[in-house]
């Protein structure tokens, strides 16, 4: 799921930003403002909604896209610069929440400023994936292909560590959740590119369309798996 949303916020940020020609700027200003509605909702829930907290995701990722592309190009900044500012403010936003909450643990969240620093390291981890994806794809000669297969090798690292070693989990939380950016921003660059330029050219809007339909199923199991949890703790089988 989170590789879905991630890449089609990808696909839907270059979709307003460069298809519609609403530009990086303005289109980071909207981004934000959705993003910011939907936290709200999120802050203010006092239960796991699926729709709601993919919703915050998706909008981390979409105005990620942008944002990063503002730096990256409008700003002159350069794919390995922008990438290198944003790895640091992520390891500051650790670090100041490590140093407040005395946890990273993203399973054991009990406070409003632990939630709002977890959202705000997600901004940043979607924001510096978008960046590296980038980097990847057209700067480091592997191209979207060889990009994203070299991303889903470390994904694939991750989660061996996970089963196999004493790695710290929620370290090998960050580390994924920081891979799955770029390699939403080289897959869904696979996907909308034309085949001159190495894609598959399905386009930003078919590309946003099959994304968004296959994440709103993945979303809708979710949410009746939750509800059918729910009807059990109520009226348990005896």
């Amino acid at each position: 799921m989170k590789i879905c949303a991630t890449t089609l916020g990808e696909t839907a940020g270059d979709l307003m930003s460069m298809t519609l020609n609403v530009g990086y700027a303005i289109s980071s200003i909207v981004l934000l403002s959705f993003f910011l509605g939907v936290l709200l909702l999120q802050l203010s829930s006092k239960n796991h909604h699926p729709i709601i907290y993919w919703s915050v995701i998706l909008a981390t990722s979409t105005a990620g896209t942008t944002i990063s592309d503002f730096m990256d190009r409008t700003l002159g900044l350069g794919y390995a610069a922008g990438a290198t500012i944003l790895a640091s403010a992520l390891v500051g936003t650790l670090a100041v929440w490590k140093a407040v909450e005395k946890s990273l643990s993203v399973t054991n969240i009990k406070s409003f400023r632990g939630e709002v620093f977890y959202w705000s390291a997600i901004l940043v981890s979607n924001t510096l994936g978008t960046a590296l994806g980038d980097f990847l794809a057209d700067n480091s000669g592997l191209g979207f292909t060889g990009g994203a297969i070299l991303i889903g090798g470390l994904l694939l690292l991750v989660v061996l560590a996970y089963y196999f070693t004493q790695i710290s989990t929620v370290a090998l939380f960050w580390v994924a959740f920081v891979l799955t950016r770029p390699f939403g921003a080289t897959f869904g660059d696979l996907l909308t590119k034309t085949h001159e330029k190495g894609g598959l050219d399905f386009g930003t809007v078919g590309s946003s369309a099959i994304l968004f339909t296959i994440l709103a199923v993945l979303v809708a199991v979710a949410t009746i798996k939750i509800k059918a949890d729910e009807k059990r703790i109520i009226s348990p089988v005896q």
